[in-house]
C-alpha cells in the first residue's frame, strides 16, 4: 500500500510467476521519481490486469500496473486510487486493507 502515491507498481518477478508473457507489455508513457532515492525510474511496461476482492461479480475492476525490473519486498504496490475505487481504507501500521463486502468486512494482508 502506496497511499501517497497515484501508482500501481508490480515486479517484472510477479508478472513472470503468474505466467503472464512480457511481450503483452506496452510502453509506459513516462519515467516516474521516488521509487528508488534519487533516481529516475523507467518502467519495462504497463499492463491492464483484473483485480478482484471477494465477490468477482461486485469487487473486480481492471488496474493498470507499471512493471518494473528490479527487486522489492512485495508483489504489487497499490496506490491511493484503489483505495476509492474499492472504497477501502489502509491500515499501514499492520499492513492490512479492508472493505466492506457481501458477507462482512474483506481483510487483505501482506507477507513477508
Amino acid at each position: 500500500m502506496d497511499g501517497g502515491s497515484g501508482l500501481y507498481i508490480m515486479y517484472a518477478e510477479t508478472l513472470d510467476a503468474t505466467g503472464i508473457s512480457r511481450s503483452q507489455l506496452r510502453p509506459s508513457r513516462a519515467p516516474f521519481h521516488g521509487i528508488i532515492p534519487w533516481k529516475r525510474t523507467l518502467p519495462l511496461g504497463q499492463i491492464d490486469l483484473p483485480i478482484t476482492f471477494g465477490d468477482p461479480s461486485k469487487f473486480k475492476e481492471t488496474l493498470t500496473f507499471e512493471v518494473v525490473g528490479f527487486h522489492g519486498t512485495y508483489h504489487v504496490m497499490l496506490g491511493q486510487p484503489c483505495y476509492a475505487q474499492f472504497m477501502a481504507i489502509p491500515n499501514y501500521t499492520y499492513h492490512k486493507l479492508k472493505m466492506s463486502g457481501p458477507n462482512g468486512v474483506i481483510t487483505v494482508g501482506s507477507t513477508f
